[in-house]
């Protein structure tokens, strides 16, 4: 018998979701510089931008597509067909596809209810399918919506061909003990492989992550250092060593490697590491 504790893979979203961190733009040539970065470490897929930001977005994200790496490269859309045709511009092979999950960001977003949200979300998904595409699927602000409506867009999800769920802690609301029965839900309603997106608005994003794998999770949405909007995300780091230490589940996330990917991404993001952070600190 295998006695060789679970795999789990790391995806790392610094290039998107890092970058919307106040005062952070990476140029092209530091975005590059952090996808080769970051698949030298070990991570398994990078989210490398949103093609809907314009040109010179889906030109950075097809340099980084081309540029030989051995991770996977994604792209992040919105459920509009004209955010999967930049993808597909920018040569990606994976994208994901996100559409809000609560009741208030689908009325506030898409002025619909669940219903018409997850047929919107059967024809993008279809559509991106159809020209060749894997498809990830994003559940925007999942903490927030109900079990049925999760379990709705997830069958959705499904039947249109999709591969992967986003849970995602949108707002930072969620505790350990939350993440993991909500992960433990959704991983009973749908068979598609789930991974956990948390934001850091209390704190917790490293403890609810590690309990969302807890739940059933196999997929950490991460970025280097815990950068991303408002208090940031669950940071690459502290997942990967904490992982590692507690003996639960594995990565290829090589940890002598984290150093030196901490300090690169905070010189291009004009950060200093402080001296007690967690990991990478002095």
């Amino acid at each position: 018998m295998d006695s060789s504790p679970p795999r789990i893979f790391v995806n790392d979203t610094t290039l998107r979701d890092g970058e919307q961190a106040p005062g952070v733009a990476f140029s092209f040539d530091e975005k590059l510089a952090i996808a080769r970065a970051l698949d030298a470490a070990g991570i398994d897929e990078i989210e490398a931008g949103t093609p809907a930001m314009g040109r010179d977005e889906v030109n950075t994200i097809a340099a980084i597509a081309h540029a030989g790496l051995s991770c996977a490269v994604m792209a992040w859309c919105r459920a509009l067909q004209s955010d999967v045709d930049g993808a597909i511009a920018a040569g990606v092979r994976r994208v994901n596809i996100s559409v809000p999950a609560s009741c208030i960001q689908m009325h506030v977003k898409l002025n619909a209810g669940p219903s018409e949200t997850a047929a919107r979300l059967r024809r993008i998904v279809a559509y991106a399918r159809e020209r060749g595409l894997e498809v990830a699927v994003g559940f925007e602000d999942s903490s927030r919506a109900t079990p049925h409506d999760l379990a709705l867009l997830a069958r959705a999800a499904r039947d249109s061909g999709a591969f992967r769920l986003r849970y995602a802690d949108t707002l930072g609301v969620l505790e350990p003990f939350g993440a993991f029965e909500a992960i433990r839900r959704l991983s009973e309603a749908t068979n598609l492989a789930i991974e956990f997106h948390g934001h850091d608005d209390l704190g917790l994003a490293t403890a609810n992550t590690l309990a969302a794998l807890r739940g059933g999770a196999r997929h950490a949405s991460v970025t280097v250092l815990g950068l991303g909007e408002r208090a940031g995300n669950a940071p690459l780091e502290e997942i990967a060593v904490a992982v590692a230490q507690t003996g639960q589940f594995a990565t290829h996330v090589k940890i002598a490697d984290l150093n030196d990917l901490a300090a690169s991404v905070a010189d291009c993001a004009g950060r200093a590491i402080g001296e007690a952070k967690a990991i990478v600190g002095r």
